[in-house]
């Protein structure tokens, strides 16, 4: 399976919050992730995610994000 550079990651809003989702462009890191695999991280290195097929597992996040969600949607980009 080829190694993407660049996944698109949809991020829900609050649960019951009627919120609209975010996308969270990443790209391949240079880092492993614990018991192997890629790591991509955003531009600011807040966010780290082991991405496989097209679900994406947080590894770290900003403070703020509450972890609701334990896989999210990843989507290969050009």
């Amino acid at each position: 399976m080829p190694v993407h550079r660049r996944y698109a990651v949809t991020l829900p809003g609050p649960v019951g919050a009627h919120a609209r989702p975010t996308v969270l462009l990443v790209h391949l890191s240079d880092d492993i992730a614990p018991g192997g695999g890629h790591v991509w991280t955003d531009t600011t290195a807040q966010w780290r995610l082991h991405i496989e097929g097209e679900a994406a597992t947080v590894l770290s996040a900003p403070a703020e994000y509450t972890g609701g969600h334990p896989c999210l949607h990843a989507v290969p980009m050009p």
